[in-house]
């Protein structure tokens, strides 16, 4: 059917929309992939300029007619479909958005201006990709695994509700120069001629993850010093600090608000607005000593320099430097600071004794976990302590 106006695309929609078995997708988009040097079928990365997570299903729909149009099967029934474009999906995409292809520059939809770029390259070959993931299943390829985490990045998708199971296993580790990355054996296998040649790259990293910078444009008032510090995949809300040194932020974990960080947040661990991560100081990760359990770190919160965490820990509460608070933990309250921290905390049945493990506190508001310098006991009384980030740096 001819697409000469806006109703014309909204009857259409309905038309694609109502087809036997029609799904409509979480997330879609069109990636630009690097392939192996050596193994072309290899895909190694894959850059989109724009995802779509749960959201402009209209746009979903055109690229699933187009992919129909273009003769690539697609199946409903499977959790991810991703598929090589040719100039049959092109023209079927243009043809669709005809009553959006002409609007003046920043009017245009994002998801029209990618295929209508698209189109005007001479040849598109074959490094372009359609994704399209109907269900939040366990990634099967690369291009999903980058389209979940640009969904994280992009803070369109939640930390801590993807499913990256097995991400690392599809993933391929690679030598990173600049934003490109390169097989490992093809570095090995020309290694002499390339540096005869003058032409062996300098490798900057060698991780199947990129870093967050090379495919992420951040807030204007977020900074990151050093771009080795944040994997992609990490969520940076705005006006988050990251300085070099002993920071670093992993995949699936980030910011709720401005954060400083110089210490470690680990993968799926969240930290809130407000808070200061200080030099050195960690918050393990799933995978590091919490038992499964994902580490949220409240509002207005400090770690002190080389402090480590691995309980939740609630709003307005300080870990000193150095000091160490895991689940196992004993730590020591006196009776009158047991019954102000009762007191912050209302909501929560707390049990009058002396002694505690750290999972018994852990996620409690206006705590300071202290160490007694004299008996060496870890000590935990009321915080008195108001944690506030300079905002001249957020």
């Amino acid at each position: 059917m001819a697409v000469n106006s806006v109703e014309d695309f909204k009857n259409l929609i309905e038309d694609i929309t109502s087809q036997n078995g029609y799904r409509e997708p979480i997330g879609f988009g069109i990636a630009r992939v690097d392939r192996g040097q050596k193994n072309a079928d290899k895909i190694l990365q894959a850059n989109f300029p724009i995802i779509n997570w749960r959201e402009n299903y209209g746009s979903g729909a055109v690229f699933i007619k187009a992919i129909q149009d273009a003769n690539l099967n697609i199946d409903f029934n499977s959790s991810e479909f991703v598929a090589t474009i040719n100039e049959k999906f092109i023209e079927s995409a243009i043809s669709s958005f005809t009553p959006y292809i002409n609007l003046a520059i920043g009017q245009e939809h994002k998801n029209v201006q990618v295929i209508k770029m698209l189109s005007e390259m001479e040849d598109i070959g074959k490094n372009f990709r359609v994704v399209i993931l109907f269900e939040d299943s366990k990634p099967k390829s690369v291009e999903a695994v980058y389209l979940k985490l640009y969904a994280l990045s992009t803070q369109k998708a939640k930390l801590r509700t993807l499913n990256l199971d097995g991400a690392f296993g599809v993933l391929t580790n690679v030598a990173w120069v600049g934003n490109r990355p390169y097989e490992l054996e093809y570095l090995r296998e020309n290694e002499i001629e390339m540096k005869l040649n003058g032409t062996f790259p300098t490798i900057d990293s060698v991780d199947k993850f990129p870093r967050y910078l090379q495919h992420i444009i951040p807030a204007d008032n977020t900074r990151i010093l050093d771009s080795s510090k944040v994997r992609m995949g990490a969520s940076l809300a705005s006006g988050t600090t990251v300085m070099p040194g002993a920071s670093y932020i992993n995949f699936n974990a980030g910011t709720l608000g401005s954060v400083m960080v110089e210490g470690r947040i680990s993968s799926s661990a969240i930290v809130g607005e407000g808070s200061d991560i200080g030099g050195g100081a960690s918050i393990l990760g799933v995978l590091s000593g919490t038992d499964g359990n994902p580490i949220s770190i409240g509002k207005n919160t400090l770690l002190g320099a080389n402090s480590v965490t691995g309980i939740p820990l609630g709003d307005g509460s300080i870990v000193d430097a150095g000091v160490t608070i895991l689940a196992g933990t004993k730590i020591k309250i006196s009776s009158n600071e047991l019954d102000l921290i009762r007191e912050a905390n209302p909501e929560t049945a707390i049990e009058i004794k002396e002694i505690f493990r750290g999972k018994e506190l852990q996620g409690l508001n206006g705590i300071h976990y202290r160490q007694d310098s004299l008996t060496g006991e870890i000590i935990a009384r009321r915080s008195t302590r108001e944690v506030k980030l300079n905002e001249d740096l957020h």
